[in-house]
């Protein structure tokens, strides 16, 4: 599976669980299809760029808790793209709740790379 098509699933499967948060949670809010793919898109910017910084810079913590503190950082994640787009229809409501909506992403997106084989060596056929 070409890269391009890997990075368009990914999209995909972000903006899948920010759907399911913003339905399942009641403080999670996106009101439009757009707004969905803009939010899909920057959390995606967010944690390419933002998110390995944050990841290097809190090891020790990350190590102390076994791991568990990822999950803070990954709702800090998400809060941050909620700033980012306050005026344009995606709203989260305080960072707690963003560590929630995290999780629900991060299910959604776990199972999403199963499905697509993300980080499977890949083989070739001769």
């Amino acid at each position: 599976m070409g890269f391009l098509i890997r990075l368009v699933l990914k999209i995909a499967f972000t903006a899948f669980g920010l759907w399911v948060a913003s339905h399942v949670l009641d403080f999670i809010s996106i009101r439009s299809l757009e707004a969905l793919a803009l939010a899909a898109i920057v959390l995606g910017l967010v944690n390419a760029f933002v998110r390995p910084i944050l990841i290097v810079l809190t090891l020790p913590l990350t190590i102390i808790t076994l791991g568990l503190f990822l999950l803070i950082i990954n709702g800090l994640m998400i809060w941050l793209m909620g700033y980012v787009l306050k005026g344009h229809g995606v709203h989260t409501h305080g960072f707690l709740n963003s560590v929630l909506a995290a999780l629900v992403v991060g299910v959604i997106s776990w199972i999403g790379h199963l499905l697509i084989g993300e980080g499977k060596a890949q083989t070739r056929r001769r």
